[in-house]
């Protein structure tokens, strides 16, 4: 068996280890522009460049070791017609829940306040929220949208999502489609973006739809930068619409040294490190699914190309 591996962020060696530690009668090769190599059974990969494409005609899957498939999905039929395999959790579920209700706490208990009085040298208690008031959004209530909202209620926050399609979730009110958009929106003190990035997602956080949301509301984004209009948000934040928001991810990665963001203290920014791959669990998790494939057996997580998801 052979496993053609590609990471964009050029580490591949604890890769290379952790399968042959797995996967012993596998050998993997890593993916090198303009070097030959002999056709793979699988491929393992980040963020693929196009040059590395016509390396994929032989594999029977392809795995991508995250949760987010926009970055080989924008190759469209260039792919060839295999199952395209995400990760499940493999230890992201958690460092999202964690990364979103601390930005939900630290808004709540108006901490980013804090933090720029005591800049200032104030001492100045402020008035509680009324938590009953501060109702979080998500968006996007998939493996690691659930995660996050099981992990708000144990605050004991009102808690919505709006998705797609319509999903049931005990203890959230659940919205769905366009028709419902408007409906959440309008009741949402702090909205979580957690979506896919698809051609209907993109820059669906523009001046329309966040003017929707309250006065003095809060945007924690931690899915993909094309979701947000950047100079739409700016634009709310400075006119005090948005009180605040918390981002992950950006357009441009890394977020340039001139970007307006890095100078609005209401914006705090985070670089891209909400829910990072966990290498081991990661590798355990393709092996396991490469061994049922190749038994004939169905994996879970396979992306509908439709869908975009």
């Amino acid at each position: 068996m052979r496993i053609l591996l590609h990471r964009a962020d050029g580490v591949t060696e604890p890769w290379v280890r952790d399968f042959a530690s797995v996967l012993p009668q596998a050998e993997v090769v890593v993916w090198q522009e303009g070097v030959h190599c002999a056709p793979c059974d699988y491929a393992v990969l980040w963020s693929p460049p196009a040059a590395l494409l016509d390396h994929l005609a032989k594999v029977k899957a392809i795995f991508l070791t995250g949760a987010g498939v926009d970055a080989i999905l924008k190759f469209g039929d260039a792919l060839p017609p295999v199952p395209i395999i995400r990760l499940g959790d493999a230890g992201m579920a958690v460092q999202m829940a964690e990364y979103v209700a601390h930005a939900v706490l630290r808004y709540y208990r108006r901490f980013d306040e804090y933090e720029r009085q005591a800049r200032r040298g104030v001492w100045a208690p402020l008035p509680q929220f009324d938590k009953s008031q501060f109702t979080v959004g998500v968006m996007g209530m998939g493996m690691l949208g659930k995660r996050v909202l099981d992990s708000l209620a144990q605050f004991g926050f009102p808690l919505r999502g709006w998705s797609r399609g319509h999903k049931e979730i005990a203890g959230v009110a659940c919205f769905a489609g366009e028709e419902g958009l408007d409906e959440f929106l309008r009741g949402t003190r702090v909205l979580v973006c957690m979506l896919p990035l698809t051609p209907d997602t993109t820059n669906l956080l523009a001046r329309a739809n966040l003017s929707k949301l309250p006065e003095g509301a809060f945007v924690i984004n931690v899915a993909r930068g094309a979701h947000l209009a950047e100079p739409d948000l700016l634009t709310l934040i400075k006119s005090g619409h948005i009180a605040g928001a918390t981002l992950d991810v950006f357009r441009n990665e890394p977020l340039p040294g001139p970007h307006p963001f890095w100078d609005e203290p209401r914006i705090t920014i985070t670089p891209h490190i909400s829910a990072l791959t966990l290498r081991s669990e990661s590798v355990a998790q393709i092996a396991g699914k490469i061994g049922a494939l190749e038994r004939g057996e169905q994996v879970a997580d396979v992306v509908d190309r439709a869908r975009g998801y």
